[in-house]
């Protein structure tokens, strides 16, 4: 064992403000594992929310994990030393409940490398009575679980805290009983929100597509999504405090769930719907912060959306403290709050079109104009600002080579309008291919390929090419195939993973499905059927099918849909029934 490792941690977790440390033996070990670094797992609200909560129950502690940095997790393989606790340095294997927060595809390797470096079984067939029970939550679980359906004993359908109370009172009863692992997973099932994937049998037709999904041992044929109703029963903010995350901010969220209806957001049909905390639980929140002298990062879809924005910004800054924001929308953006974010040292004001062209804006339905860029913009000049970066998508449905010149026609006639008014600002394109998502109106549509994502960048940056003052940065195409497979893949894909992983991670994928007898263009570039019955069939967002349908329709038809609003009786999720 390396005391060095050990000793790391210890200095860590002195730099910490809030953790929770129980002494031994007087609750039940739970491992809360984020599957990338400590510097970005701290950065993620979700962590603290569940941290939180689970360790306000009376019977558990729960401890965090991360994966390693590649030289330590070097030294831990050279020293054959397992895995160990932020809190107390106990290894991975010796808890009872191992709790991943998924939130990207790419993390999946690392989730793989932490369970085989903390010296867990990363088979679950292969995990016995005796061995942890691994769960999954977060983004990636909830829409997708099946990729990682045989390394995930269960998996959380939907927000944690609607789910984890209930999941942690079915767990605890069963092991009183002294339920055998089988019988565990039976009793979890009958738990809403919870997905047992060993209880489901995926039949596949000799072409390879998914054909139907049978439940097994009385689990449900549908797995509901769980969500919060009122968000101010539940106040999220930054639990413990700590210098070494991203942006060094205090996190509080103001709202979840959008309501805007872009065709290819998967948050925003997920987390639909949308729902805002009370301004006067916000500020109690800020007062409860202040104390630690942070910038305040609100959290949310779109912050310029949260209705009473200007009286949240002005409440900050009045105090003298400062604040920044996840993101904002150009048609809803104030200018209070660009001032706000400004004097709290904002010094690259960040918009995101989505596409160039109007009709690929009709397309994913993003409902931001020229002209609410173009304000946005004067918004930003108005309070001196004079860095901005633009996020465009590549390779989107029914997108064509005019649509890749119309990116390049709307930088430069942005820049130029910059420049008008200061010839010092600057400006970054950023550009990443499309990767068609679960529960969303695209789910059906093919993925662009690498010749044409690759072709398209390619135009794009001789269009803007020799214009100063511009910088092009682009995800690698192949790393968003491996993401694209990921995100819509079915079970089989777990055998890809594990080979893979036998083969150095990611960089190995594409050659292990080779390996595997599968074809990357069955799961990339084909468009499916709305027979087809798809991975995710047996999970339930509350969305009607037939919505999802209609919403890749007008897609194609160019047609635009209204955010959502009160009495809205379209997608299922609010509990109505169309008349």
């Amino acid at each position: 064992m390396s005391w060095k490792l050990a000793a790391k941690l210890k200095a860590q977790l002195e730099k910490e403000k809030g953790c929770y440390i129980f002494p031994a033996g007087q609750r039940e070990r739970m491992a809360l594992v984020y599957p990338n670094s400590y510097f970005v797992g701290m950065s993620n609200l979700g962590i603290h929310i569940i941290y939180d909560l689970m360790n306000r129950r009376n019977d558990t502690a729960c401890e965090r994990f991360f994966l390693p940095e590649k030289k330590e997790l070097d030294e831990y393989r050279r020293t054959n030393t397992p895995l160990m606790s932020l809190e107390t340095q106990t290894p991975l294997a010796e808890f009872s409940l191992i709790a991943f927060a998924v939130s990207f595809e790419m993390d999946y390797f690392n989730l793989m490398d932490i369970l085989s470096v903390g010296r867990v079984p990363l088979l679950a067939s292969e995990r016995g009575d005796s061995s942890p029970l691994v769960i999954a939550g977060g983004p990636c679980a909830t829409f997708n679980p099946e990729p990682l359906s045989d390394f995930v004993d269960a998996f959380i359908i939907g927000e944690g805290e609607e789910i984890m109370q209930h999941f942690m009172d079915a767990y605890y009863a069963a092991k009183a009983d002294g339920a055998g692992k089988k019988e565990l997973l039976k009793r979890l099932a009958e738990v809403d929100g919870v997905y047992v994937p060993s209880l489901y049998e995926h039949n596949f037709s000799e072409d390879g597509t998914l054909v139907s999904i049978t439940p097994l041992e009385d689990a449900p044929e549908k797995v509901h999504r769980q969500w919060v109703k009122n968000l101010d029963e539940y106040p999220a903010h930054t639990v413990v405090v700590t210098d070494d995350t991203e942006f060094n901010l205090y996190l509080v969220e103001t709202a979840r769930g959008c309501g805007r209806h872009c065709r290819f957001c998967m948050a925003g049909y997920c987390f639909r719907r949308p729902r805002n905390r009370s301004l006067e639980v916000l500020q109690e929140e800020f007062r409860d912060g202040e104390k630690y002298g942070k910038r305040f990062g609100l959290m949310g879809a779109a912050i310029s959306d949260y209705p009473e924005i200007d009286a949240l910004c002005e409440g900050i800054i009045s105090t003298g403290n400062t604040m920044s924001v996840a993101s904002f929308r150009a048609d809803s953006v104030t200018a209070v709050l660009v001032d706000s974010l400004v004097k709290s040292g904002m010094r690259t004001l960040t918009l995101a079109p989505e596409a160039g062209s109007p009709r690929m804006r009709s397309v994913i339905n993003k409902g931001i104009t020229e002209e609410h860029l173009f304000h946005t913009l004067d918004l930003g000049l108005d309070a001196g600002i004079r860095h901005y970066r633009l996020y465009i998508m590549i390779g989107l449905p029914m997108e064509t080579a005019e649509d890749i010149d119309a990116i390049a026609d709307l930088t430069l006639r942005m820049k130029d309008y910059l420049e008008q008014k200061d010839k010092k600002t600057t400006l970054t394109l950023s550009v990443n291919p499309f990767i068609p998502k679960p529960f969303t109106p695209f789910q059906w549509s093919p993925m662009a390929d690498k010749k044409t994502i690759e072709a398209a960048l390619k135009r794009l940056r001789q269009g803007i090419a020799g214009h100063k003052g511009i910088d092009m940065i682009s995800e690698p195409p192949k790393s968003a195939l491996v993401q694209g497979v990921l995100a819509r893949g079915d079970r089989r894909i777990a055998k890809v993973l594990y080979k893979a992983h036998e083969a150095g991670g990611a960089k190995a994928f594409l050659r292990a499905m080779k390996e595997c007898g599968l074809d990357a263009d069955f799961y990339l570039h084909r468009t499916r059927s709305r027979e087809e019955c798809l991975p995710w069939s047996s999970l339930d967002m509350g969305l009607k099918e037939e919505y999802l349908w209609s919403e890749w329709e007008r897609a194609k038809a160019l047609k635009d849909t209204v955010p959502c609003f009160d009495g809205c009786q379209r997608c299922g999720v609010c509990g109505r029934t169309e008349e």
